[in-house]
């Protein structure tokens, strides 16, 4: 971002920043820990000591699955500005075998609530384990892309995908990453949402 005189700089300097609403299950909730142990928080924390243009917002309850997040958000939206909707839901769908068309619907429906407000949806690369069949997973693993693709938006690398495969990191039920993780998915989080998030012109 350009300025072009001094009086630019300093307005944009002190304006309030962006905010993302993550709208998430139990991986963005802090499950198995306290609220200020988890990424969001954490995540929260550094942007802040830094200064960064934009902060969390978070709205993640644990168990949440697609058609929750899509009967949470009009009331949340109702409540709250934001500039942008970060989705990390379709994990407890897949868990539960949910059909992936249904999971898309309900992810579109979302998406297109948060645009008529015009607020920019970012989307989440959900992933579940193999053992739900080679078809059940190669459906579900293809509905985020096909998601993102219809409603023209980024989607973001599942940070559970190098955090799943190193036993230390996890919860014991398998599932959830632990404490240790958390910093890690922070600086996951941090790189993609810093090279996606930016300041408008005319905020």
């Amino acid at each position: 971002m350009f300025f072009t005189n001094s009086s630019q700089a300093s307005e944009n300097q002190f304006s309030e920043p962006l905010s993302i609403l993550i709208l998430g299950d139990s991986l963005s909730a802090s499950f198995g820990m306290k609220e200020n142990q988890g990424w969001v928080y954490q995540l929260n924390q550094v942007l802040q000591q830094q200064k960064a243009p934009y902060t969390l917002i978070n709205a993640s309850i644990s168990g949440e699955t697609t058609a929750g997040g899509l009967n949470r958000l009009p009331r949340i939206l109702a409540k709250q500005n934001i500039d942008y909707l970060l989705v990390e839901l379709g994990g407890n769908d897949g868990l539960r075998g949910f059909p992936p068309s249904l999971i898309k619907n309900n992810l579109l429906q979302i998406i297109q609530l948060a645009q008529q407000k015009s607020i920019k949806v970012l989307l989440m690369d959900i992933k579940i384990p193999p053992n739900y069949g080679a078809r059940y997973n190669q459906l579900f693993n293809q509905t985020f892309s096909k998601v993102a693709n219809i409603s023209d938006i980024n989607l973001l690398s599942f940070f559970m995908e190098s955090i799943a495969i190193r036993p230390e990191l996890m919860q014991t039920d398998g599932i959830h990453p632990n404490i240790k993780a958390q910093p890690l998915i922070v600086t996951l989080m941090k790189q993609q949402l810093d090279s996606l998030i930016t300041l408008p012109l005319n905020k």
